[in-house]
């Protein structure tokens, strides 16, 4: 599974879950991968080209911007978008958010087809489907 963190959350998460998944794992924070400056767009396309990416993110813009998110519903990745309240939680808040709802994330990639994209809830464990 390959797995990358957008820039709006801390490269500790990423690195973290790296050190925990092992090697059978590619997780890593967008800023190890792409330059800073990257745009969304770029980002998608060059994520797609390569396949088999789960971005991780709590940036909603890509669900609302029309040329982000055509990019996206078109694109081979599979998007997890942090909720509000999590979005907003302290660091070690999300990251005992992530580690609870890994197998729901890894279970829901397998299953679903590029350009399908959730939100990560602050309380549950079921991912609701983004539009």
């Amino acid at each position: 599974m390959k797995v990358i963190f957008d820039h709006n959350l801390s490269p500790r998460i990423a690195r973290a879950f790296q050190a925990l998944m092992g090697s059978d794992y590619e997780i890593v924070a967008l800023k190890d991968k792409f330059p800073p400056n990257i745009k969304d767009v770029d980002l998608i396309a060059d994520l797609s080209r390569e396949g088999g990416w789960v971005l991780i993110s709590g940036d909603r813009r890509i669900t609302r911007n029309r040329a982000e998110k055509m990019a996206f519903q078109s694109s081979r990745i599979i998007g997890m978008f942090l909720s509000s309240g999590l979005y907003k939680a302290p660091v070690l808040k999300q990251a005992e958010r992530l580690i609870a709802l890994w197998p729901t994330i890894e279970l829901v990639s397998k299953n679903v087809s590029g350009g399908s994209m959730f939100e990560l809830p602050i309380k549950s464990t079921k991912l609701s489907p983004l539009k």
